[in-house]
């Protein structure tokens, strides 16, 4: 019958079990954690995001340089088929206003408790508290445990060990310097979907940290020239900036910052009204108000955006109304680096796809397959990576069967 070993209990290990035990073979699942599905249940904590509903040409140029390698997996399993799945665990879903995919209660516990237990009941085991620590001479699994080491022998394996972002759930990419040592080509691990440091003054972060700039538009241009705008918002953080349109920048700001050691993009604090309105609004006579108050009842300017303006431009600039209305309508600002790995959504990075096969398995590991976030690809958040991990976990799952009838260990 063979025998399949997936590593790691996310949505990506958990499907490509899933898919293990549906064709009919033995399978076993070994995460490090106490329990399954961590950073699965944080993720869906502000509601979760399963995918998208766009055309799919859309959808897969979020994948970006790595669409073609991404792109066989997804169009086995596409965001309707994804629905579908849902549907048969017993969850509902809708397409919210911005496009995404949720279930109708928005939580992420529901779903992963009907799934473990659908996964138990088709005969899936489950072992955790098993940290993976490569293969001994034999080839056999190993695994450390709270009792020693325990060798494991499957007939093929699916590796699905998560980037190295929020490595207290378990994605601590432990498994970098183990491939590594195999010389398995891997790109180095970079924070994506993350928030960037600013250097604001003290009095601009003591004031706003933590407030939301709400329906601006942000314009970046990317190392090869082109620029990209987004209208939404962002949050103010001690640090910098993070959440929404940043993280939908953050892969070219990012490469721009390790191009030049700093981005700078620039913010339309005001996108429904052009320059001009914006100049002659503010060249009414200011009379004795103050500029806050001028700038608020000619501009809608106020609260964070007028902090940040403030924080951005001279002071002669705000009584110029000329400039003023400029500075408005594309305010600039400076990140000078991505926040750490470890507070990053995702990451960017992994295991290079040059290194698999078009199975996802590692050419100089035969019964070695790959999936999730692991391997060399990024996209933004959206429902783009939880369907990317489970439309991967579900192919190297399929060909790990495949494999382990045809290859059983002797």
């Amino acid at each position: 019958m063979g025998s399949v070993v997936i590593i790691g209990g996310g949505p990506a290990g958990l499907m490509a079990a899933e898919t293990v035990v549906a064709a009919g073979v033995d399978v076993a699942v070994y995460d490090a954690m106490p329990s399954v599905g961590r950073k699965f249940l944080l993720a869906g904590k502000g509601g979760l995001n399963l995918t998208h509903s766009e055309p799919m040409e859309s959808f897969l140029s979020r994948y970006g340089t790595r669409r073609t390698f991404i792109e066989p997996a997804i169009t086995s399993f596409p965001p309707m088929a994804l629905r579908a799945w849902a549907y048969e665990l017993g969850v509902e879903t809708f397409v919210g206003t911005s496009g995404r995919i949720f279930p109708a209660d928005l939580k992420a516990a529901p779903l992963l408790r009907v799934w473990l237990r659908r996964l138990r009941q088709n005969g899936v085991r489950f072992h955790v508290r098993h940290r993976w620590r490569g293969w001994d001479e034999k080839g056999r699994l190993r695994f450390l445990t709270a009792e020693g080491i325990a060798l494991v022998q499957a007939d093929a394996v699916v590796l699905a060990l998560g980037g190295g972002s929020w490595p207290q759930l378990g994605s601590d990419a432990g498994w970098v310097k183990i491939l590594s040592e195999r010389h398995v080509p891997i790109a180095p691990l970079k924070p994506a979907n993350c928030g960037f440091d600013v250097r604001w003054s003290e009095h601009f972060r003591a004031r706003f940290a933590g407030y939301p700039v709400k329906t601006v538009a942000l314009v970046v241009n990317t190392v090869d020239g082109s620029t990209i705008r987004h209208m939404g918002e962002f949050v103010i953080t001690a640090n910098g900036v993070e959440g929404g349109i940043i993280y939908m920048v953050s892969a070219a700001v990012r490469d721009v910052i390790t191009a030049e050691g700093m981005a700078t993009i620039r913010l339309d604090l005001a996108p429904d009204r052009t320059v001009k309105q914006l100049a002659h609004d503010l060249s009414r006579p200011r009379g004795k108000r103050t500029v806050a108050t001028h700038l608020k009842r000619c501009a809608g300017i106020a609260g964070v955006k007028a902090g940040l303006l403030r924080e951005a431009v001279q002071n002669d600039v705000l009584v110029d109304p000329a400039r003023l209305a400029a500075s408005i309508k594309a305010l600039p600002l400076t990140l000078t680096a991505p926040r750490p790995i470890e507070e990053a959504i995702s990451t960017a990075g992994g295991l290079s796809f040059e290194a698999l096969d078009a199975n996802l398995m590692v050419r100089s590991l035969p019964g070695v397959f790959c999936a999730g976030e692991m391997l060399d690809w990024e996209a933004p958040t959206g429902g783009y990576l939880l369907t990317a991990c489970l439309a991967t976990g579900r192919l190297a799952g399929d060909k790990a069967a495949q494999w382990s009838k045809t290859h059983v260990m002797r």
